[in-house]
């Protein structure tokens, strides 16, 4: 999932080798994918009203699966734009 957020990322931003995205997993299971962009980018990734940042958490979560692990459990996939 990583890799997807990344790529789509880098369609969206003017600065595609400033995308970094960071991987972490929480105690509770839940995946937490934290993006950050060069600083004019931020706009295009977040878009007017937030409708950007959520389609990027809507695709996130249906490459998950529908938010269930490798295990049938539902597993939590959560995209947080950083700074």
């Amino acid at each position: 999932m990583k890799e997807l957020l990344e790529y789509l990322a880098r369609e969206l931003v003017d600065e595609p080798d400033a995308v970094e995205v960071e991987e972490l997993e929480e105690d509770d299971g839940t995946l937490v994918l934290e993006l950050s962009v060069a600083d004019d980018d931020y706009g295009k990734v977040i878009g007017r009203g937030g409708r950007t940042a959520q389609a990027l958490r809507t695709e996130i979560r249906a490459a998950a699966g529908g938010g269930r692990g490798g295990d049938g459990e539902r597993r939590r996939v959560l995209l947080d734009i950083v700074d």
